[in-house]
């Protein structure tokens, strides 16, 4: 064979090679710039199909599959239309039914846009609320016998007058920001007699209090402790710090729960439950590192006062149910 013939040769299969490799990379970056959709052909006569397919325009998809219409039959989306949001393609005889279907659809998408646009609504509101009262312990130990606490003055809340101004949006309230506020009526401090007691705790002599008409009786330590993980579960509030106590409060006369603990320190360190066996981030608060407010919240949930009758909480935005304090409760009792 001739040096001519042989270049010639040489060339051609040159060619080929790369005819060959331009195919597969445009093969490549086909499929790879068509995205596969499931699609929903619903017939006239009542039977539903799905099928794969890159298109995206009705008439194609309906070419690609070898579907006809008859004269009679309508189709939504039309023909020139591409496809929807619910990737359906509906085949009916009866023209109403589809124009029903593109009005909702187009209501849809029109009520949808309008919630973004909905004005916002003002109105100044007038509300009263609860003073939550404080309680107040008298040790009355004078080493006699143990002794059932005694209320020596019952409390009361008090009331206040709130001014709002308060945003609307969709009839949904935004944003409320507080104007004024005014006390009607002061609360009334609840006074409880307590009498200090020694009692064994966990393999030692200690000097506990007792809580709750003798239900029970804690150490100052213990106290401590379920303070300070009151506080790392919530510290934004009073009202905060009740409902955390509240919770293991209500699980130890739970059906389902007091098999956990009979009191609200063991419903505390129950495994997985609170913060206690999650992480040790309380133990910084130990000590009294905790706002006032949350020892006289767990005193009085000690001794008697809720603030709700829920079993379970999250952090805000986790979970739906009532918000207190930045957490939200849910699972009534």
């Amino acid at each position: 064979m001739r040096k001519d013939d042989k270049a010639s040769v040489s060339l051609k299969k040159i060619l080929l090679l790369s005819i060959c490799v331009i195919f597969v990379f445009g093969a490549v970056a086909f499929a790879s710039n068509n995205k596969v959709n499931t699609v929903k052909i619903k017939y006239s006569d009542g039977e539903t199909v799905q099928i794969l397919t890159s298109k995206t325009k009705v008439s194609e998809i309906l070419e690609e599959n070898h579907v006809l219409l008859s004269k009679e039959e309508h189709i939504y989306p039309s023909l020139e239309e591409e496809l929807g949001e619910d990737k359906t393609i509906t085949i009916s005889k009866e023209e109403i039914v589809l124009q029903e279907i593109a009005k909702t659809e187009e209501q849809k998408g029109i009520d949808e846009l309008l919630k973004d646009y909905a004005p916002i609504v003002e109105k100044i509101i007038v509300v009263q609320e609860e003073i939550p009262f404080e309680t107040v312990t008298k040790d009355v130990s004078n080493g006699a016998a143990k002794t059932q606490n005694q209320v020596l003055t019952a409390g009361q809340n008090g009331i206040k007058e709130v001014t709002y101004k308060v945003k609307y949006q969709n009839d949904a309230e935004i944003e409320r920001t507080e104007i004024s506020s005014k006390i009607i009526k002061e609360p009334v401090t609840r006074v409880v007699q307590v009498q200090r007691q020694t009692v064994s705790r966990n393999g030692r002599r200690t000097t506990a209090i007792s809580y709750g008409n003798g239900t029970w009786s804690y150490s100052e330590a213990d106290l401590d402790l379920l303070c300070a993980i009151t506080a790392q579960e919530c510290s934004s509030s009073y009202e905060g710090a009740l409902a955390v106590i509240t919770t293991a409060c209500n699980r130890t006369v739970s059906s389902k729960w007091k098999s956990r603990g009979s009191d609200p320190l063991s419903q505390y360190m129950s495994q997985g439950q609170f913060c206690y066996s999650i992480d040790n981030h309380w133990r910084k608060r130990l000590n009294g590192n905790y706002a006032s407010y949350v020892k006289q919240a767990v005193l009085d949930a000690l001794n008697g006062k809720r603030n709700h009758s829920y079993l379970s909480f999250r952090a805000a935005g986790t979970a739906s149910g009532v918000n207190i304090g930045g957490n939200v409760y849910f699972n009534q009792m």
